[in-house]
């Protein structure tokens, strides 16, 4: 976590908030992934621990998507998956990064701020991003997840 310039600081920074969810997740045993945690909440993503991550990784997938689609041929983001293991977790939030860095390859620092809204990216809730706000979306949803999770864990697991 050294890079260059503007991209390289959104991509050290977004590297850091998924090694800083790693840490939190990894302790969790195996088993509590599909406790019900909000028997109360609406939202599908939120139910258990298993749900959320799987809602982090398959997010992840769509802003490094929704990024790429900006400039090269359309992708489509991969179908959310639910594992049982904290491991599979583990590996798919490295993939997330990984991949997300391949797509910053080719994005240059002058790419990042964009003030014509026809070249921002329309997300799925409507919103009109630019690459570096849909980024800074991206590490901040992590964060909220991270800090949902140690929420979770120093009540509900423990």
């Amino acid at each position: 976590m050294n890079r260059q310039g503007a991209v390289g600081a959104l991509l050290d920074i977004y590297e850091q908030a998924i090694l800083d969810l790693t840490n939190v997740i990894k302790s969790i045993p195996d088993d509590a992934l599909t406790i019900i945690i909000d028997e109360e909440t609406t939202n599908e993503d939120c139910k258990s621990i298993q749900t959320i991550l799987s809602h982090v990784v398959s997010s992840g997938y769509s802003y490094a998507i929704s990024i790429h689609n900006l400039k090269g041929p359309t992708i489509q983001r991969p179908d959310k998956i639910f594992h049982l293991t904290i491991a599979e977790y583990l590996t798919d939030l490295t993939n997330v990064f990984l991949f997300t860095e391949n797509i910053f390859k080719e994005i240059k620092d002058d790419e990042l701020e964009q003030f014509d809204d026809s070249l921002k990216i329309k997300t799925g809730w409507g919103q009109l991003y630019d690459i570096e706000q849909i980024t800074e979306h991206a590490i901040v949803h992590i964060l909220r997840h991270k800090r949902q999770i140690e929420k979770i864990k120093s009540g509900k697991l423990n």
